[in-house]
């Protein structure tokens, strides 16, 4: 009885925590319409300020708060004035990929800093335990629960009794409406980014001295926890967020109790997918709320694509083909081959995404169902490897469009976000999954490519194989974007009312949809795999999926050669130009925020 007390405890610290995370993101949200995929690195950026200020300047706990939360805060008045203000006339998609590129920027240079090593944050208190009931409870645990109720308290107050509060409150109601009053919309903005980053930040700090160890990856699990909170609470709706986020933790807490640490994320994202099938607005939106509106569709910029003539992708095409009876070095081919790779992944996203107006952040999922179902059938049944990969883009096909199934129903950032959960979901069973699929040992001793029975190890072999592959799935997605089906993806795109209306079943074309892009992804998956010869959980990650979304922008949205074009500069340049690997993430953050910002149609543009 004891341990479940101690259990309870935890959830309920734990989901303070989760609580100042998510509280800023549904500031943000209700203000903005906004889903701020920065919040978790802005919990980075607090977490290594609170490192200096205790370990390096020796600060007292109560400054290192308060030096803390304003220096978060800045970053925050930063990226709203820098990142986001001038977007604030564009398409809804816009800004929403733009917090994805500033998260990259921000994770980066806080690892070009401080190195990707784990530091030790103390937290200054005494190392005590307090007798409670039967559990027990320390000085570290009442400062996380007085920061919460302190920083709900004090958001309380001002909400309801300073005039910004009552700005703040105007604009999440009706934003054209309270500028129309005379509300400063813009002034608002910066109050509810500067509050939001300021309990990101504290956040931050605290886990870190919760855990008593910070590192760099820490911001991506802290967005998608804040996320999942506040979607869970009802997005934009500041107490449902406190509540989801102590549901959250206490979820969190007993089913680590039940089965073991490593299912604590897999609970999370079961709980945020259920909640979206269920009750898409959240647990305690009002019933009146209206439906988000559609979030792709109008991404569409007004120019018109590169018209590439046929002759020229010929020619292109036949370059690329005897590149390697020329002296290029073997390094060039295995860079063009990762390209090639990413270059399939593209164009199943770009169908998706770009064709069919649903922006997946958990794209890399279809990867890792290919590649481990096409490694599992040749290392364990003898299948051979050129079915192994067919059989890898069937089941991620399959699979894959009947995971995705239950967010057909949703729109707006909650696709994205049904998506992004789903993705983790598929990393942490596999995780956990060991009978199948060996767990966190992962599968090692793959099988090479072959084709016919003949070995493809050379790269020159690799490199062929690959390019062909590529270019068949192009060629396949060129003549399905030309048919009724293309038609009616686009027009869904475009106006899903519209083209419900004129009889097209949304689901059924949304499936088909899924379907032709989870077989390329599936590919590109299985041949990852055997061309690596080992794979793990942490094989394709959310970076894979963000990568591969900015690739599909750069290139153009439902554009196929924008996909492949996108792939080889993306790929290609950095090695051009022998840039280390951690500055890579670096650049395609940027290279995301630029595009979003002065070309969002992409080099060839969108079609």
């Amino acid at each position: 009885m004891s341990s479940w007390l101690d259990y309870t405890i935890n959830g309920l610290i734990v989901g303070n925590v989760y609580a100042l995370v998510a509280v800023g993101l549904a500031l943000i949200f209700g203000v903005s319409r906004l889903i701020n995929f920065a919040q978790g690195s802005i919990y980075l950026v607090g977490a290594y300020i609170g490192w200096v200020a205790v370990v390096q300047l020796h600060t007292p706990l109560p400054l290192t708060i308060i030096v803390v939360a304003a220096a978060a805060a800045v970053v925050g008045l930063i990226i709203e004035r820098f990142g986001l203000r001038p977007l604030q006339n564009s398409v809804r998609i816009a800004p929403l990929l733009a917090t994805i590129g500033i998260s990259f920027v921000l994770d980066q240079l806080v690892m070009l800093t401080f190195s990707p090593n784990p530091r030790a944050l103390p937290s200054q208190l005494p190392d005590v335990r307090f007798q409670v009931g039967g559990g027990t409870i320390g000085p570290l645990d009442l400062l996380i629960a007085g920061v919460g109720l302190t920083s709900a308290l004090l958001l309380f107050v001002f909400l309801r009794y300073s005039k910004l509060g009552w700005a703040v409150r105007a604009a999440s109601q009706d934003r054209d409406a309270a500028m129309q009053m005379g509300v400063d919309v813009n002034r608002v903005n910066q109050a509810v980014f500067g509050i939001a980053a300021a309990l990101g930040g504290v956040s931050g700090m605290l886990v870190g001295m919760y855990y008593n160890q910070i590192d760099t990856a820490m911001s991506l699990q802290a967005t998608l926890k804040g996320v999942v909170a506040e979607v869970v609470g009802g997005a934009g709706n500041v107490p449902g967020a406190v509540i989801g986020s102590l549901l959250l933790g206490l979820v969190e807490s007993y089913g680590v109790a039940v089965f073991g640490t490593s299912y604590r994320n897999l609970f999370a994202f079961l709980l945020l997918v259920v909640v979206l099938v269920l009750r898409p607005n959240g647990l305690f939106a009002s019933a009146r709320q209206a439906p988000p509106e559609p979030l792709t569709g109008t991404f569409i910029a007004p120019s018109r694509p590169v018209r590439i003539p046929r002759w020229a992708l010929a020619v292109a095409a036949a370059i690329f083909a005897v590149l390697p009876f020329f002296p290029v070095s073997f390094y060039v081919l295995q860079t063009l081959i990762n390209a090639w790779l990413l270059g399939m992944l593209a164009l199943s996203l770009t169908l998706v995404a770009g064709t069919m107006g649903q922006v997946s952040l958990g794209h890399a999922a279809l990867l890792a169902i290919g590649a481990y179902t096409s490694a599992l059938l040749s290392l364990t049944l003898g299948v051979p490897v050129g079915l192994a990969i067919i059989a890898g883009g069937l089941m991620s096909a399959a699979l894959g469009t009947l995971l995705i199934s239950p967010s057909f129903r949703l729109r707006g950032h909650y696709v994205s976000i049904a998506t992004l959960a789903i993705g983790e979901i598929v990393s942490l069973v596999i995780l956990n999954w060991e009978s199948v699929t060996r767990g966190p040992i992962g599968i090692s001793g793959i099988p090479p490519l072959s084709l016919f029975g003949y070995d493809l190890i050379s790269p020159t072999s690799i490199y062929w194989f690959s390019f062909i592959v590529m270019v068949v799935l192009a060629l396949l997605q060129g003549r399905l974007l030309g048919s009724h089906l293309g038609r009616s993806f686009r027009a869904i795109r475009d106006d899903d009312i519209a083209a419900r209306a004129y009889g097209l079943s949304l689901n059924r074309y949304k499936s088909l949809a899924f379907i032709f892009g989870g077989f390329a992804a599936g590919v590109s998956g299985g041949i990852a795999a055997h061309l690596y010869s080992y794979i793990n959980h942490e094989t394709f990650n959310t970076q894979q999926s963000i990568l591969a979304l900015t690739v599909v922008i750069l290139g153009g949205l439902g554009n196929v050669v924008g996909a492949i074009v996108g792939s080889v500069a993306l790929v290609g340049l950095p090695e051009v130009f022998r840039i280390a690997a951690e500055y890579r993430i670096l650049i395609y953050g940027i290279v995301l925020l630029l595009l979003v910002r002065f070309r969002p149609q992409g080099l060839l543009g969108t079609i």
